[in-house]
C-alpha cells in the first residue's frame, strides 16, 4: 500500500489533494454510461466529454477498467448523426416552427454502441466516434479522430486514425488477452506490478506463460 492506502476505484479523487484526474467510475449518472474500476480522466468530470446523448439515446458508452483517459478526449455518440438519405441533412423536426415530423430511425445512420476496451490510453483531445470498437490494450495517440475499430494492443494516430503498429507480437498479445490482468483482485494486481511495468518483453512472456 503505498501512503499507507489501499487502491480504492470508489474514490473519486486518486491523488490526494489533486482534484484534476478522477475516476470516471464513481461519477457517472447516465444509466447507458458504464465505466469499469480505476478508469481515469485527467479532468475535475467526465459526462461533458460525452456529447449528443440524451435521454432517448438508442445507444451506450461502455468502458473497460483501467483506461487512462487525457484531457479533452470527446465520445460523440450516434445522435449527433443527421439524416444522410435526403437532399438536405438540415434538422429541420428538432427546430421550432418547422413543419417536420422526426424520421424514422431506419433514415437515420446508426453504428450501435460504443465500446472501450480495458488498459487503453486515449490521448490528449482524441475524438472517438459513434459506435468505435477499440480493444484491450490499444493506444490513441493526441489529436486521433477514431472513426473505426481498432484491434488489441495497437497503436493508432491521425485524423482519420491510422495503424502506427502493433504494441507487441502476435504471441504476447495472445497472452496478454488470455491472461486479463485488469479482471484480477487488488492484491493480485499488485503483485504483478514488477511484470506489468517491466521492459524486457521476454521476461514478461515467460512469466505470462508460467502464470496461464
Amino acid at each position: 500500500m503505498k501512503h499507507g492506502k489501499a487502491p480504492d476505484p470508489n474514490a473519486i479523487h486518486p491523488i490526494a489533494g489533486y482534484d484534476k484526474e478522477i475516476h470516471v467510475k464513481p461519477t457517472i449518472q447516465n444509466p447507458n454510461i458504464t465505466v469499469g474500476d480505476f478508469t481515469y480522466i485527467a479532468d475535475s468530470e467526465f459526462e461533458s466529454h460525452v456529447t449528443n446523448f440524451y435521454p432517448w439515446s438508442r445507444d451506450k458508452l461502455i468502458i473497460g477498467k483501467f483506461c487512462q483517459i487525457a484531457t479533452g478526449v470527446e465520445f460523440i455518440m450516434n445522435d449527433a448523426n443527421h439524416q444522410m438519405s435526403a437532399v438536405s441533412t438540415f434538422p429541420f423536426y428538432t427546430l421550432d416552427g418547422w413543419d417536420m415530423e422526426a424520421p424514422s430511425a431506419a433514415d437515420m445512420p446508426f453504428k450501435g454502441n460504443t465500446v472501450i476496451g480495458n488498459d487503453v490510453w486515449i490521448g490528449q483531445n482524441a475524438v472517438i466516434l459513434p459506435g468505435v470498437n477499440i480493444g484491450d490494450g490499444a493506444i490513441i495517440g493526441a489529436n486521433s479522430v477514431v472513426g473505426s475499430n481498432i484491434s488489441p494492443y495497437t497503436i493508432v494516430a491521425g485524423n482519420p486514425a491510422k495503424v502506427i503498429r502493433k504494441r507487441f507480437d502476435e504471441e504476447l498479445i495472445d497472452l496478454l488477452l488470455r491472461f486479463k490482468w485488469w479482471d484480477k483482485s487488488i492484491t493480485e494486481i499488485n503483485e504483478l506490478i514488477p511484470i506489468l511495468t517491466c521492459s524486457d518483453l521476454e521476461k514478461v512472456r515467460e512469466e505470462l506463460k508460467a502464470k496461464l
